[in-house]
């Protein structure tokens, strides 16, 4: 079995149906973009796996055990962390708190240690800033301090929803350096949801496009940058 797989799910919000029986799986150490547009089903993907959202039907599984149905913190436990679309920093919390919140399921606090200073090694800057209020930092040092507290967890797995949102390209492409070196050098896996779409494909080894909820192409993100359908609406290129 794949390290991630997700069969055929359908899941929604109330009545409204977001996944029509969507179907992918990742192996270990993958970076794999999901590319759409807006309401195209890609968080709602990312919700299901981390547990946000309930599967209606179908089923999710990671490294071997089934986890849809799992509560959320349970499946952090697993090794898999969310950064969230939005950031969602704690605004009235310091760096070091938001980071220290990350860390819940650890239970051992030399190890909780050690991972705070590999945290600070990729991000300098939360470093100098740890006794600083989150909601007084920049929307790029906010971003930082959402992907420093999702590695909080030693996840196997991130889960990253729009980075780019609201940040200028230089501190978008900082982020995703960051990211790719995690996934490198500490061999965590990447399932990303990234709404420009040439980032989406220059990140990825990849890429599955969604429109209305359903898969309609899969394939290595090079190859899917050559298709037309991709280069057309999505790279807006003639």
């Amino acid at each position: 079995m794949s390290f991630l797989e997700i069969k055929q799910v359908v899941a929604g919000y109330g009545p409204a149906v977001a996944l029509h029986g969507v179907s992918l799986s990742m192996e270990k150490g993958q970076r794999v973009s999901l590319l759409g547009a807006n309401g195209a089903g890609k968080s709602s993907i990312v919700n299901v796996v981390s547990g946000l959202l309930p599967v209606r039907s179908g089923e999710v599984w990671f490294q071997g055990e089934r986890i849809d149905g799992w509560a959320a913190h349970r499946i952090v436990g697993l090794g898999v962390s969310q950064v969230p679309e939005g950031r969602l920093v704690f605004p009235k919390m310091t760096v070091w708190e938001n980071l220290e919140l990350g860390a819940t399921t650890l239970k051992d606090t030399v190890q909780k240690s050690r991972i705070l200073e590999q945290v600070f090694d990729l991000f300098p800057r939360l470093s100098e800033r740890r006794k600083q209020m989150a909601g007084t930092m920049s929307g790029g040092e906010q971003q930082m301090l959402a992907v420093g507290r999702s590695l909080m967890s030693q996840p196997k797995l991130i889960l990253s929803d729009e980075i780019s949102m609201g940040l200028a390209p230089l501190v978008v492409r900082d982020i995703y350096d960051t990211l790719l070196h995690i996934n490198q050098e500490l061999g965590v896996t990447l399932l990303m949801v990234e709404q420009e779409a040439k980032l989406a494909l220059e990140v990825a080894d990849t890429c599955h496009l969604l429109e209305s909820g359903r898969i309609v192409a899969s394939g290595p993100a090079d190859e899917m940058a050559k298709s037309e359908l991709v280069r057309k609406v999505y790279l807006a290129e003639d």
